[in-house]
């Protein structure tokens, strides 16, 4: 007997650029806790953030402005680049603003508190 599957494996090029669809919350048992809207636009700052990341070192090395003796070193650079980014106010900012939410560096608290329930 073969099953059915509701679901396919497609290339990420075939849902990239798509919004997500906007969940009923009285259709679920489960609370929705985090729009999927915001996450979406939130993921896509975050390649946005990492192609730029990318684009902007591989630029250093072709113009000889950054040496590299392994693709480990790269790596690590670009890991170095992109956690200094994220924990800065701007980096924070950006990706808040990415997402709708209209605010200045200096209102980012870089530090907050994990609140478990």
């Amino acid at each position: 007997m073969e099953l059915q599957s509701s679901f396919a494996i497609v290339p990420a090029e075939a849902t990239s650029g798509r919004e997500p669809a906007v969940l009923d919350p009285m259709g679920s048992p489960f609370k929705v806790v985090v729009d999927p809207i915001m996450r979406h636009r939130l993921r896509k700052a975050l390649f946005d953030l990492i192609d730029h990341h990318d684009t902007s070192l591989a630029q250093y090395v072709t113009d000889g402005r950054l040496a590299l003796e392994s693709y480990k070193e790269y790596i690590e650079l670009f890991a170095r680049s992109l956690r200094e980014t994220m924990e800065s106010r701007e980096g924070v900012a950006y990706l808040l603003k990415a997402t709708g939410i209209q605010t200045t560096p200096e209102s980012v608290n870089l530090h907050p508190d994990w609140r478990w329930k």
